[in-house]
């Protein structure tokens, strides 16, 4: 299993000449790759066996409701899950299900109402990512994809700052050049 092999210089070291070495260097080749890349270990299947059930839970004035439990439930297979809301009252509950869970009974409940819907999706697309929105409530529903409305002030007040920056530093060139104008004017006067 060992063999000795000389080293440079006068000594000599073990090193392990079996076929578990190398299947060891591997593995943690393939380990490292894949926390490196994780689109390297999912495979493109998946999104034919997620199910995610999202949405907004909204007081009755129009704001969303934190911390809240919503009870998402295949009632046809009893799974259910619960998750909270977060600060603006979206929940995101995902699910593992099959083309043979097309058409199952869903049972979605929050604040002590409770939502039947049907489990609907294109058994035929294995790509696009299996989802359905429920919302209870209204008025605070909004785009989870798109930015926060800071992001959008921030951009307007850094663009007015900087318009604001090109207009002063004109209206200061011109004052200099008309002062030197006319610095130059009385200059000439005076010979």
């Amino acid at each position: 299993m060992f063999e000795t092999i000389p080293a440079a210089g006068t000594r000599s070291s073990l090193r392990d000449a079996g076929p578990g070495r190398s299947r060891l260097r591997v593995a943690a080749v393939v380990v490292c790759l894949v926390t490196a890349f994780p689109s390297v270990g999912s495979a493109t299947h998946e999104a034919d066996h997620r199910f995610t059930v999202e949405g907004f839970v909204c007081g009755s004035d129009g704001k969303g409701m934190a911390d809240t439990d919503v009870l998402v439930k295949d009632t046809k297979i009893s799974y259910g899950q619960v998750v909270k809301t977060d600060g603006d009252g979206y929940y995101k509950a995902t699910f593992h299900l099959h083309n043979e869970n097309l058409g199952d009974a869903l049972l979605v409940e929050a604040k002590g109402e409770q939502q039947n819907h049907t489990i609907q999706f294109d058994p035929k697309d294995l790509e696009s990512e299996r989802k359905v929105h429920i919302h209870f409530g209204t008025g605070c529903v909004r785009d989870v994809n798109s930015p926060p409305t800071w992001v959008w002030w921030g951009l307007g007040g850094t663009a007015a700052i900087a318009i604001g920056a090109v207009g002063f530093s004109k209206i200061a060139r011109a004052r200099r050049k008309q002062g030197q104008k006319r610095g130059k004017s009385q200059s000439k006067r005076k010979h």
